[in-house]
Formats: C-alpha cells, structure tokens, sequence
C-alpha cells in the first residue's frame, strides 16, 4: 500500500513552489517537418490566424496548444475505467445528449451544471471556498482544482490552475499553402446547369461544388527552426493556499487528494495528436527535464512515474473520499431564469445594487454580466453588519448587498 506521507513534502510551507516538466517536441515527419498551429479569430489587437509573436523572420514564439485547449485534452482521462474511481462522476443529460463534467469547458462554473438540479449545492460549494473551506466543491468537483475553474456568472469564485502545461514552437518560419477544386464534370460547359446570372448563384455553385474553385494563399503550416517545446508545471504553491477550513486533519486530506489528482494528470502522457497536420513525439536528440523547483530557485531532479502517483493518488481518494457520482438533468426552466438574470426561487445572491425601485420595494443586483431584480415583502429583514436597519438605509444604488431568498421574495437583506 503506498505511503500517504510519501509526498507529503511538496504540501508544507518550505516545501518546492512546483514541478516542472520541459518536453522537447517534433513532428513525426523530422525536425524540419511543417506542423500546423492553432488557428484563432481576429481581435482588437490580433489580426487572426496563427498567434506568432515577434519578427516573423528572426526570433519569435508561436503558440501550437494553449494552456486551455491542453487541459481540455487531459482532464477527461478521469472518466476513463482506470482513472474513473478518483472522482465522482458528474453527468447532466441535457435532451438525447449526456455530457460528463470533465466535458465541460467551463467545468464547475459551466452553464450546463448551473442550470441543473445541482445549482444550489454548486453555489453554496463556491461560497465555501470564498470563506476558506474547499471541501464541499471539492466533493462535487475536484479536477476544477487541477485545471482552474472561475465562477464568473455567479459567485465570481476563482481557482487557479494547478496543472498548467502549453506547447510553443520557436523561430518558426510561416509558410502558405494554394488548392485548385475541380468538379467532377464541366456542369455549366455540358448544360448541365445554366451559367450563374449573377454571383449569389455563382457562389452557391461554388459552395455546391459545381463549379472550379481555387483557394490561394491560405494557411500552410510552419516549420520550427528553434524547436517545439512542452512546458508543464504543477503549482505547489497555490496548492498550499487550499484549506478545509480550520480543521488541520481534513485540510491535509483535502491537500493530499488534490494532488493525487494534479500528480496523475501531470505524469500522463498526453497524445501527441493535436489537430490535422500536428503530430507531435518526443525529440530523441534533446532530453527533457522533470525538476522540483525550490522557492531559492535552486532545481532537483524528480522521478515520479504516472504509476505512482496513481497508486497514491488511489489511495488519497480513499482517505478523503469521493463524493457520490450522480446523473441529473438540464433544466430549461433554470437556463430561462438564468438568461433573463432572475433571481433563483431561494438561496443566497450577492452583488451591487444597480438600480432601485422605493415604490415597489424591489431593486436589481448586478453580478458579472447578469442582473438579478430582488422582491421584497412586509416581513424581510434589513442590516448593516450585524444590526437592525430599514430598507431605505440598506438598499441604496452602488451598496453592496447579500440577499437571503425563499419562495422568490428576499427574507433578509444584510448591507455593509
């Protein structure tokens, strides 16, 4: 049976402030082999296409794997047969579709969870760790510990990543590429079709394939000059930050559990398959490096296999364990309160008053880009702090407020 104590050195307070792991990469096809990046849309500042920073004829870095796009490959390992009893297996059945919580992109903060019969229990999970105490969510949801999760259309609760890995291609050399599509027979020539009297139908042949249509100057992939490298960390550090409240006993269990997770998924080795025309192996020529590096600076060589740290990473969710996996369902009625910015039937909404209406005794909460208008009766309760207050002092256009629901209506409504 594997030693709980065993990394147990990464958790204190002088222990490394991460793991890091440096691949060197190459595709298949040779060093000098054209690998396609990512592609992205235009921004403000980003004329779309390939994210390539600095002179595209000298130095400069060129993105081929976000540090998302590289969790998203990742974390759903923790659905698969060997990994699945880690973690409690969330599933929303949303119509005809079921989509697992590791599918999720936003993870816990997903709008798919949110509008399900776990949005209460995610809220007040988030609202635990707001307060110091990660245990609930990480009940419900652990690898939004490893990989980040940020509720930002709700609690506005905010985790970091643990485990962060991105791909960079360096000195790259961008290259085009020209294609020709040419239809099975001459259409128009041979009177199959009438030639196209204006260029909508001239457009709608060519989307229908009817018609010759060359495509010149498009994206060609690039060739890394300076290397492909995967750079990878584990943020022991951050870890350090997560307690289970006061209790010393169930914070180090929480502590040991996520980082069975983070060393898990850490120690994985990835797919090299990216997307079309980027498959990338290991370069035989270059070693790489898996250090622990202190808070000095100083690096030391680790040797953790995936092997161990599953055992351990077994073992921690025991200890810990894992919360119930459960199926539940969408719920439309929940997504259409949540897009009109209605407040839920009960449970607790915190925010800035945005507006206020003296008459009707009703106000409205901003909370990220939603906004909640809040009900009140005879009988709801009013503070500042701790002390008594009226609705005249406590509501007032920018305070900032926690409102109490239930049945709809605000029961207490506490200002700073």
């Amino acid at each position: 049976m594997p030693d709980l104590k065993q990394f147990d050195h990464y958790l204190g307070d002088d222990g490394p402030a991460a793991l890091v792991v440096r691949e060197h990469l190459m595709p298949v096809e040779g060093a000098d082999g054209v690998l396609f990046p990512a592609t992205f849309a235009a921004g403000d500042n980003f004329p779309g296409g390939y994210n390539i920073d600095g002179d595209l004829t000298g130095t400069n870095v060129c993105q081929i794997d976000s540090v998302g796009s590289q969790a998203n490959r990742i974390e759903p390992l923790f659905a698969e047969d060997k990994y699945k009893h880690l973690i409690p297996q969330i599933v929303v059945k949303a119509g005809e579709k079921e989509v697992n919580l590791l599918e999720a992109g936003h993870r816990a903060g997903d709008a798919l969870v949110r509008c399900s019969e776990l949005q209460q229990t995610l809220q007040d999970a988030f609202k635990s760790v707001l307060k110091g105490d990660a245990e609930p969510l990480a009940k419900i949801a652990p690898t939004s510990f490893v990989f980040g999760v940020w509720d930002s259309r709700d609690t506005r609760a905010k985790l970091p990543r643990l485990v962060a890995s991105t791909i960079r291609a360096f000195n790259v050399k961008k290259l085009t590429r020209s294609a020709q599509f040419n239809p099975a027979t001459e259409f128009v020539n041979d009177k199959l079709l009438d030639e196209p009297a204006d260029k909508a139908t001239k457009d709608a042949y060519a989307e229908r394939g009817f018609i010759h249509v060359p495509a010149s100057g498009s994206h060609g992939g690039v060739i890394a000059t300076g290397g492909i490298r995967r750079d990878a960390t584990v943020g022991l550090a951050a870890l350090r930050l997560l307690f289970a409240g006061k209790d010393a006993t169930k914070t180090l269990a929480l502590r040991r559990y996520i980082l069975g997770l983070a060393l898990t998924a850490f120690t994985h080795n990835p797919s090299g398959y990216l997307r079309q025309g980027c498959l990338l192996v290991l370069d035989p020529d270059k070693p790489g490096e898996f250090v622990e590096v202190l808070p000095t600076g100083e690096r030391k060589p680790a040797t953790i296999t995936h092997e161990t740290a599953l055992k351990y990473a077994t073992e921690a969710a025991k200890a810990f364990g894992v919360g119930e996996s459960k199926t539940v369902l969408f719920d439309k009625e929940r997504a259409k309160r949540d897009v009109k910015g209605e407040a839920a039937d009960s449970g607790n909404v915190k925010g800035t008053i945005t507006a206020v209406d003296v008459g009707a005794k009703k106000f409205t909460i901003g909370r990220g880009n939603k906004r909640v208008v809040v009900s009140t009766k005879d009988e709801t309760a009013y503070f500042k702090g701790e002390t008594g207050s009226t609705f005249e002092a406590v509501v007032v256009k920018a305070a900032t407020v926690e409102v109490e629901m239930a049945n709809g209506f605000a029961v207490k409504v506490t200002g700073n």
